[in-house]
């Protein structure tokens, strides 16, 4: 697909009532052919979650959250085309994997786009606004997390900025695979 004219798709962040939604995008991304590589849930792990799970999800990542930004791409008709998630991770705690957060940075997490608009120019925007969020938010720079094995996402890092900080996370299901943490520094 080529670039989308300008008025295809609107990015905006997600509204706390937006739960069906969030949840449909997110089973979508867990059904794609490398989600073994991308996510650290199953489809069949997201699928049973309650409905209060995810409208607390959605709540926390919502236009209105403090320490975390959920952004959408919405197309013709109000399809969701794509998601990036940015959490703000603070000095002076512990990260997920067990490592010390040395400065305020934003982590993003959960990028999808559908495949049909995949190299349309959508996953850019979804990274631009999320980037300027986590600015806006005082990060001091923003990481994410990818497999060693997923070269599709880790040359899309690559073309916006992201490079290897030379942290690697060994994943406790795979044992001999690990993670491979990019930065962007402002």
């Amino acid at each position: 697909m080529t670039a989308l004219p300008p008025g295809d798709y609107v990015i905006r962040p997600v509204r706390a009532d937006e739960w069906i939604a969030v949840r449909e995008l997110r089973l979508r991304a867990l059904r794609d052919p490398v989600a073994h590589l991308a996510f650290l849930e199953t489809y069949e792990q997201a699928v049973e979650r309650s409905d209060t799970y995810w409208q607390e999800r959605t709540v926390r990542s919502a236009e209105d959250a403090e320490g975390a930004r959920q952004v959408i791409a919405e197309g013709p008709g109000g399809q969701w085309l794509g998601s990036v998630t940015v959490l703000i991770e603070e000095s002076g705690t512990i990260d997920w994997a067990g490592f010390p957060v040395e400065r305020r940075q934003g982590h993003i997490v959960g990028v999808f786009v559908r495949g049909e608009w995949r190299g349309s120019g959508l996953t850019k925007a979804l990274f631009a606004a999320g980037l300027d969020w986590a600015w806006a938010s005082g990060a001091e720079r923003v990481r994410l997390i990818v497999h060693e094995e997923n070269g599709r996402a880790r040359g899309l890092y690559r073309k916006l900025g992201f490079a290897p900080s030379g942290v690697t996370v060994p994943l406790a299901a795979a044992p001999g695979a690990v993670e491979v943490e990019y930065v962007l520094e402002p």
